[in-house]
């Protein structure tokens, strides 16, 4: 509940404290006086978006400061909390506005952000402007005042999850029909590469043993001359002979040399075994040259056929054994594409199947929560003097969306006989006021401390009609506290606290401010509010048996 509202240097207020009370408070004035300056206050300290220009003209800041009683069941309590923010019994905000356009919020004396302050007022206040109206006459709002009243939350949640899967599995269908399709485009390209890399099986790094095989064939008739004849040099006719011969005749000497003989018969030995070392090598060297004619030209054609095959797909050699795994891997694709592709669709079946029948669940739900909203809207129009108008909530197919496929009306009959129609084309401004009055009121009925404001809730109205809108107010205030901002004396009249808003000039200033009304004011006030700026002892008489009820 709101009990106070301070505010400092906002447009044309100065300094102004308000101190509300439960039930229904009323507050009347001339127009301008400033009773909307009070509105866009109390949504700057609450964080809604507004006027930017709020600062009055010479002041360095505007400040406001609402403070609020929350039960202990106050849903208020649990943002807080969330939030990380001191919870009492009461809730203060307070909300500084600069010259500059800086905004700055506390809460309970701790700085928070817009979004906190926007997500406390959810649950703290409702406010009704005079121009709702056209929210109400705007059919695409309709269906979310239905699943509101109806609390459809959850059943929305299921068809959104499933709108999303439908959304996903079409993308991914859509997606596999198009790659597919591109594949099917090059599948003669793609089966005879394959079969090109198939017949020819390259392998990584064969370009070049290949490369090094064919030039040494090329110089290997020339190369084996040399090393046969470097071979019979060293072998058993020549260098190998002649050191085993030295040899014997070293060792048939050595017996009479004293000892000289030893080192050179060692170091002929070592050479031997050297010698046949060489020879060794020199002969597995003349086995490797040794080669048949044509395997030089079937070195050259598979070299050849790599690397013409390698310029023919522009990859590297060494690259062709990973080139044709990818052929190959678009070629399954391609072959299990008509299995792939059912899969996909069986998916997406199964995901229309499951947002058609979440899509059904909230029609369901839609049509029982209208039908509530019916009998609710009917129970309020009647005490607002509209008992033989009807009013009805008209469910129709639409295009299939997030929210489901239903599209919804707010159709009325004003007159017994009268066929239904839309508000916009059937109610009058009075009417209009009225349809939205018991809408507000079933909206809102199920929740709990909240401060319900009516910005000229009764404009269009007058008479008996207006005395019907304001016991309605009252009754609706009841238990809790309504906050009415009014032109009408009917209404004012029913108000359990009156203010009254004034604009003076002093100074050269222009100010507003808001004055408690005692019993004889509040009888000047609406017998000025009936007979205009000139009161008389008639409209006076008026106004106290209007008071009296």
């Amino acid at each position: 509940m709101l009990r106070g509202l301070d505010i400092s240097d906002m447009l044309i207020i100065d300094r102004l404290e308000l101190a509300f009370q439960p039930g229904l408070n009323v507050l009347t004035g001339e127009t301008g006086a400033g009773k909307s300056i009070l509105l866009d206050s109390l949504g700057f300290v609450l964080g809604w978006r507004g006027r930017a220009d709020l600062v009055r003209s010479g002041a360095a800041q505007g400040e406001v400061t609402a403070w609020f009683d929350l039960g202990d069941d106050h849903p208020a309590r649990a943002v807080l909390e969330d939030a990380g923010l001191p919870v009492s019994d009461e809730l203060i905000l307070r909300r500084v506005n600069s010259q500059d356009g800086r905004k700055t919020a506390w809460v309970n004396d701790r700085r928070c952000s817009g979004d906190v302050l926007r997500q406390l007022s959810a649950t703290l206040v409702e406010l009704h402007g005079q121009h709702d109206d056209r929210g109400l006459l705007d059919q695409k709002g309709h269906r979310a005042i239905l699943d509101e009243f109806g609390g459809l939350d959850a059943h929305k949640a299921v068809t959104r999850a499933a709108w999303t899967e439908k959304g996903r599995a079409a993308k991914a269908l859509a997606a596999a029909e198009t790659a597919i399709a591109g594949i099917r485009e090059e599948e003669d390209f793609l089966r005879h590469a394959v079969a090109e890399l198939d017949a020819l099986t390259p392998e990584a790094g064969e370009e070049a043993a290949l490369d090094a095989q064919r030039r040494l064939m090329q110089g290997a008739e020339k190369i084996r001359n040399d090393v046969v004849r470097a071979y019979e040099l060293l072998g058993n006719q020549g260098a190998e002979a002649a050191l085993g011969e030295a040899l014997r005749w070293l060792e048939g000497a050595a017996t009479h040399a004293e000892g000289r003989l030893e080192a050179p018969l060692a170091a002929l030995s070592r050479a031997l075994v050297e010698l046949d070392e060489a020879t060794g090598g020199i002969t597995a060297a003349i086995d490797d040259l040794s080669f048949n004619p044509t395997d030089l030209e079937e070195t050259e054609e598979r070299l050849f056929a790599i690397r013409a095959l390698a310029r023919k797909h522009d990859v590297q050699p060494d690259d062709l054994a990973g080139f044709g795994e990818t052929l190959r891997a678009r070629l399954q694709a391609l072959d299990a594409g008509d299995a792939e592709l059912a899969d996909l669709r069986r998916a997406l079946s199964e995901c229309e199947a499951r947002y058609q029948s979440a899509s059904d669940a909230l029609r369901t739900a839609r049509e029982k929560a209208a039908k509530g909203l019916d009998r609710a809207v009917g129970k309020e129009l009647a005490p607002l003097r509209m008992e033989r108008a009807v009013f009805e909530t008209v469910i129709t197919d639409e295009a299939p969306g997030p929210d489901g496929r239903d599209s919804v009306a707010f159709c009325v009959a004003t007159n017994p006989g009268a066929p239904a129609g839309p508000l916009n084309r059937i109610a009058s401004g009075g009417e209009l006021s009225r349809f939205l009055l018991a809408l507000k009121v079933c909206l809102t009925s199920g929740q709990s401390g909240l401060t319900i404001i009516f910005d000229e809730i009764d404009r269009g109205v007058g008479g008996a009609t207006a005395d019907a809108v304001g016991r309605r107010l009252a009754d609706l205030a009841q238990g809790g506290q309504v906050l009415v901002v009014t032109h009408s004396p009917q209404v004012a009249a029913l108000g359990a606290h009156h203010w009254r808003v004034e604009k003076r000039v002093h100074a050269g200033m222009t100010t507003s401010t808001v004055t408690p009304l005692p019993g004889a004011d509040r009888v000047d006030e609406i017998a000025r509010m009936l007979s205009g700026d000139t009161i008389t002892e008639e409209a006076r008489g008026a106004a106290r048996a209007l008071l009296a009820g």
